[in-house]
């Protein structure tokens, strides 16, 4: 008897497990019924926003509804829109090209839609081609990941330059911001303008495409255009999201937005342990965990040993060996770390990188930016939005020094965004 009551124990404790995953996942699934995408409420609604119009498609995988099919896929085979060019950003429409990437142009093997590369395409080529597909409705659905180097929201911006000076409506189906709607992070200066940063919003912005596209559209497109703004901007909301929601709390199912950023938890990391890329150490392109794994040939123990001591929120340190198959480092033996989210809603990703560069510089002589930049230190600077992160750590400040020096300007950002929003909650 005693020995079939034992069994019984460890029987029970070995089920308890699995019936926490499946109340977990009858919790996302529930969630999920309380979310609707911009693109899942346009279907829903049969397209009728669309119908009648000659529409062009800027999407990639992750313009997704909620059986996963592609929206371009979904409105074409369903005869009601007619979809006359599609333009895929970096990586592509389909997603096949790495970073810095595209598929260049051609005929959807699927659909037969032309699709165009809109990569780093300005907004007179875009109008060029608008003009040439005969495009009169413009529509964007991708999924963001909330950092303003992150190029897919500055194809959206060149989009919609193009459909002012072409008289196209422009129509954004928005997505949850997977990083939740909270901001942080220094402000982009002028004269750090370029291709990971076109206008002056700040690192982390914690606003969804459509929230973004209302500012440009009210604050930065007259700039450009002699005062002139889109005939029309429509946003479909994503209804049911609150800004104190992160990706993992939606249900929603999770599409890498690009090759590198393969789950949310990579997401809320990037908004920081981007800078990385600024660095000589690999950022963990080329592993299964980029932006999580970061290290060099040169790094030991010591650098996860001294973070982990900081108690940094949201986050701990596990020291971690791995060899990249792409990029800085690639097929080298690298020393260095994975972060390890231990609480997704703590998690501050600039706080987090700054300490760890700062860290970095403290234990190895051969910490460096990365080499080829042109003066040293330029990409750091376009990343972060000016000079300031690379003259303060160059002089010695703290960690938490640099990161009081931008705190008035998120301060502002957060004040200034607060007329375009259009989700209830705060982050935090």
């Amino acid at each position: 008897m005693k020995r079939r009551s034992l069994l019984a124990g460890a029987g029970a404790l070995a089920a308890a497990p699995l019936i926490d995953i499946q109340a977990a996942q009858a919790e996302a699934q529930e969630a999920k019924k309380t979310i609707t995408t911009g693109a899942q409420a346009l279907a829903k609604d049969d397209w009728k926003a669309l119908q009648g119009q000659k529409v062009g498609v800027i999407s990639n995988p992750t313009g997704i509804l909620d059986d996963l099919s592609h929206i371009v896929d979904t409105m074409h085979a369903s005869g009601k829109v007619n979809i006359v060019a599609v333009f895929g950003p970096e990586h592509g429409f389909r997603g096949s090209a790495q970073a810095g990437g595209s598929e260049g142009d051609h005929v959807d093997p699927r659909t037969g839609i032309m699709v165009y590369d809109a990569y780093g395409a300005a907004a007179d080529k875009l109008a060029t081609l608008y003009t040439k597909s005969g495009v009169e409705t413009v529509v964007f659905d991708i999924q963001d990941v909330g950092a303003r180097f992150y190029t897919y929201i500055w194809t959206m911006y060149e989009a919609m330059l193009a459909a002012v000076r072409t008289g196209a409506r422009f129509v954004v189906l928005d997505r949850p911001n997977p990083t939740g709607g909270y901001a942080r992070g220094p402000m982009l200066k002028p004269g750090f303008t370029s291709g990971v940063g076109k206008r002056e919003i700040i690192q982390h912005h914690g606003m969804t495409v459509g929230e973004l596209a209302r500012l440009f559209n009210a604050e930065y497109l007259p700039l450009d255009t002699n005062g002139a703004r889109l005939k029309e901007l429509q946003i479909i909301e994503a209804k049911g999201w609150r800004r104190d929601q992160l990706y993992a709390d939606t249900g929603l199912t999770w599409v890498m937005p690009s090759p590198n950023m393969p789950t949310p938890d990579t997401a809320l990391l990037y908004p920081g342990l981007c800078l990385f890329e600024a660095t000589n150490m690999s950022e963990g392109r080329g592993t299964t965990r980029p932006f999580e794994l970061i290290g060099a040939p040169y790094v030991d123990y010591r650098w996860a040993q001294a973070l982990q001591a900081k108690n940094l929120p949201g986050v701990a340190f596990r020291e971690a060996y791995f060899t990249p198959t792409i990029s800085k480092n690639a097929n080298v033996l690298c020393g260095g770390l994975q972060v390890q989210i231990t609480d997704p809603h703590r998690v501050e990703a600039i706080t987090t990188a700054t300490h760890m560069i700062v860290e970095a510089n403290k234990l190895y002589p051969e910490f460096d930016w990365r080499t080829g930049d042109n003066p040293p230190g330029r990409w750091i600077d376009l990343l972060t939005g000016s000079d300031r992160f690379r003259t303060m750590f160059a002089a010695g400040a703290t960690a938490e020094e640099i990161v009081a020096a931008w705190q008035a300007e998120t301060d502002a950002w957060t004040a200034r965004r607060a007329k375009y929003l259009l989700y209830k909650g705060d982050h935090r």
